[in-house]
């Protein structure tokens, strides 16, 4: 039980700090921030695997190392160069169809790792690329060349509709009313939504919501056979 409780607290904590260190920290990490989490991930497991040393000599670093990176982070928005420091310049890698070699030397990125971060991105030519730049994550950005682009409806002069965000209704069976609130829409309204789909009761609803265009898309249990997925208002 002992170790149960002290995992459940370092749990706690840890979820806690990383959570306090914003969304950067839990999506593409900088150099500086995959040290950090490295560093958390190391001095979180002390106590846990020895139970004679103390939260103290845990969560005391890592509430150091959360205040130093969240320190480095507001200091970096007001300097250029602090943050050039900290994180490194994006580096373009192919310009024009053509692999710059002295950056790929630079950066040790081979040519090998380079192909499979195109493929990655649905490229197999790079003679169709018009910019790759490995940026400072470790991920590659790539511009097509006009030309290999997707053509778009304004290319075609093709007028459209705006498209806002869905509007999410019901998750998981749970009816999400502060969504129908602010869409002006009534509990016995999504009723009858989903009893045009063949549906009773929205538990057994996975995902329901209302587009901009007023067509409620449903999603049903497996077990449910819908009549209809789109319905108009």
């Amino acid at each position: 039980m002992n170790h149960f409780l002290r995992t459940l607290w370092m749990y706690a904590f840890v979820f806690f700090v990383v959570r306090l260190m914003g969304k950067r920290e839990v999506g593409q990490l900088s150099p500086f921030d995959f040290v950090v989490a490295i560093m958390i991930a190391e001095l979180a497991a002390l106590p846990l695997e020895d139970t004679s040393i103390t939260f103290s000599h845990a969560l005391i670093p890592i509430a150091t190392l959360a205040a130093i990176e969240m320190g480095f982070s507001y200091v970096s928005l007001k300097s250029n160069w602090l943050r050039n420091l900290i994180d490194g310049d994006p580096a373009v890698v192919v310009r024009n169809g053509q692999i710059l070699d002295t950056n790929l030397r630079k950066l040790r990125y081979n040519v090998n790792d380079l192909l499979a971060q195109l493929r990655q991105k649905d490229v197999a030519d790079i003679s169709e690329v018009e910019y790759a730049i490995l940026e400072c994550s470790g991920q590659l950005s790539v511009i097509k060349k006009s030309q290999h682009r997707p053509v778009t409806p304004q290319d075609l002069g093709i007028e459209t509709k705006y498209e806002g965000m869905p509007v999410p209704l019901i998750l998981d069976g749970e009816v999400l009313f502060s969504n129908l609130d602010k869409a002006n829409l009534t509990y016995q309204w999504l009723l009858g939504q989903l009893n045009q789909h063949g549906i009773t009761t929205p538990k057994d609803v996975i995902y329901a919501s209302l587009n901009s265009q007023g067509e409620v898309y449903v999603s049903p249990r497996e077990d449910i056979k819908p009549v209809d997925i789109y319905d108009n208002i």
